[in-house]
């Protein structure tokens, strides 16, 4: 009973295998969802695979469903996803059967609206402000006069042509183009390239490096600037160690890279405005400061003139500077003759009366005196002698007891001075044993190449070597004349030839018992 109701019931239901039953599900899911649209949350991003395709998941607050960009599909994105972005997918829905999962494969992806882009730039700004990449302090000012500057811009747009003929109007300078794409896929990387590559230049090469940088960029709607909000740029643009002008879309349109440069300019046209002053402003000042400068100096010289006068009219003059010295001068020339009368008269009562006090007892006295001292000065050396004796004494008997003890220490470094002499003296002829073999080495591997590069080894073959009457070689027949003198090197020696006519044969030997005289000059042909 129990077998026939197995039975029964197994006749009446069809039998999938796994993988079976696995692609009915796929196709079914295929058919039916094989282009839909998906609103939703980006989570779970990591940014691209190692692949190059992105692997994420759109959720809202219900549910959740795997996503898959393939590598192809997502180079082509407008703009690339982020972690907590609300978009709108567009692709078809398909199963994974090794793990009995679905998922949308996607093919296109567009921000849920405006305001979706709006609440990521204003996180991403938040984040990017936290940072310090905004602050006022670390902004640098422009320089005044630039000498080169650097234009990262596309170099098909009207806003290159707009930037160069501001600047050729204002103050014409060498501006260097670095051609990049604004807008689409790569748009990003090119512009941050270029802002990198512009301050990687150290001025040594072909291309001089900028003293100021214009990015720029026509308007256009919030998803074609969008590049200038992704994060690596506004990180370069902070990190350029050249000041940088924003110049990006109108003057109501904004990005964060306005908020990272060191400038910000309202279009393209008023960056190049901002970059150079103008040239006939900058003349016109020079020529009013230089007639002002022209103008204050004259009047200084007046001035220091009228001074100078008014300051003559206050001296004295030299007549009136001389009369008080002249009139002194007069009066001492005249009291000149009485002085030296007076003078004389007492020098002489002087002398007379230092001469009352000469006596030969006086005389004595000082002589004697002057005796006892020299004789007291020669005791007094006699025993300063004495006393430096005794030390010299003292000293060359300590010296002659240290050289009783010296000879063995003498012996004992003349030993040791002479095995360091034989060692190095052994050392020395190795090396020049060595150095000699290594010479006669590269002697014979040189006479080896001599030997194989020599024309003598050619001769041994069984050529031979044609000479003129010189002695230079012949190598070409041309230059052979009939009856020329030649020499012919054979590998045991040399003969003398002498050419004859150009194709006549040679002369047949006459056969002789005897040869009357031995030839000395043969013949070539």
């Amino acid at each position: 009973m129990n077998s026939f109701f197995d039975s029964d019931s197994a006749s009446n239901v069809a039998e999938y295998s796994v993988s079976e039953l696995s692609g009915s599900i796929k196709r079914t899911i295929e058919q039916t969802f094989e282009h839909v649209r998906v609103r939703g949350e980006i989570s779970g991003y990591r940014g691209p695979h190692s692949s190059g395709h992105a692997y994420f998941a759109l959720k809202d607050d219900r549910a959740r469903i795997d996503a898959v960009v393939w590598k192809t599909t997502f180079q082509r994105l407008k703009f690339r996803p982020e972690e907590g972005m609300e978009v709108i997918a567009t692709g078809r829905v398909t199963t994974f059967p090794g793990s009995s999962k679905y998922q949308i494969v996607i093919e296109s992806l567009e921000p849920a609206g405006a305001g979706a882009l709006m609440a990521l730039l204003e996180e991403r700004k938040r984040k990017l402000q936290a940072e310090g990449l905004f602050d006022a302090a670390r902004k640098r000012p422009l320089p005044f006069m630039p000498k080169v500057i650097g234009v990262v811009t596309s170099p098909t747009g009207a806003v290159i042509r707009d930037i160069l003929h501001r600047i050729a109007d204002r103050f014409p300078v060498h501006v260097v183009v670095w051609p990049v794409r604004v807008q689409g896929d790569g748009a990003c990387d090119e512009i941050v390239a270029a802002i990198e590559g512009f301050n990687a230049l150290d001025g040594s090469g072909p291309i001089p490096r900028p003293d100021v940088l214009i990015v720029a960029r026509g308007g256009g709607s919030l998803e074609d600037l969008w590049c200038f909000n992704d994060e690596p740029m506004v990180r370069a643009a902070a990190a350029s160690a050249i000041p940088l002008i924003s110049a990006v879309g109108h003057e109501t349109d904004w990005t964060l890279i306005d908020y990272a440069a060191d400038q910000r300019a309202p279009t393209p046209t008023g960056a190049a405005e901002m970059a150079v002053p103008v040239k006939a402003d900058l003349e016109a000042q020079v020529a009013s400061l230089a007639a002002r400068l022209k103008g204050a100096a004259t009047r200084q010289m007046d001035n220091r003139r009228h001074a100078l006068r008014s300051l003559a009219r206050a001296l004295p003059s030299l007549d009136q500077l001389l009369a008080l010295p002249r009139r002194r001068f007069d009066e001492a020339a005249a009291g000149l003759g009485r002085g030296l009368t007076m003078n004389t008269a007492n020098k002489c009562r002087s002398f007379e009366r230092i001469a009352a006090h000469l006596r030969p007892d006086v005389l004595t006295a000082r002589i004697v005196d002057r005796r006892q001292r020299v004789l007291t000065a020669m005791n007094r050396a006699e025993r300063i002698v004495e006393r430096q004796v005794h030390r010299g004494e003292a000293r060359v008997a300590a010296a002659d007891a240290s050289l009783r003890v010296l000879p063995s220490r003498l012996i004992g470094q003349l030993h040791r001075a002479s095995d360091r002499i034989s060692g190095l003296s052994r050392r020395a002829d190795a090396a020049i044993a060595a150095d000699i073999r290594r010479l006669k080495g590269a002697l014979a591997a040189q006479d080896r190449v001599l030997q194989s590069l020599s024309y003598r080894n050619v001769l041994q073959r069984g050529f031979a070597l044609v000479r003129d009457a010189a002695g230079e070689p012949v190598k070409q027949a041309a230059a052979v004349a009939p009856g020329m003198a030649l020499s012919l090197e054979f590998a045991d020696g040399r003969v003398s030839a002498v050419a004859g006519e150009d194709g006549a044969p040679p002369a047949p030997k006459k056969r002789t018992a005897r040869p009357a005289e031995p030839t000395k000059q043969g013949s070539l042909f």
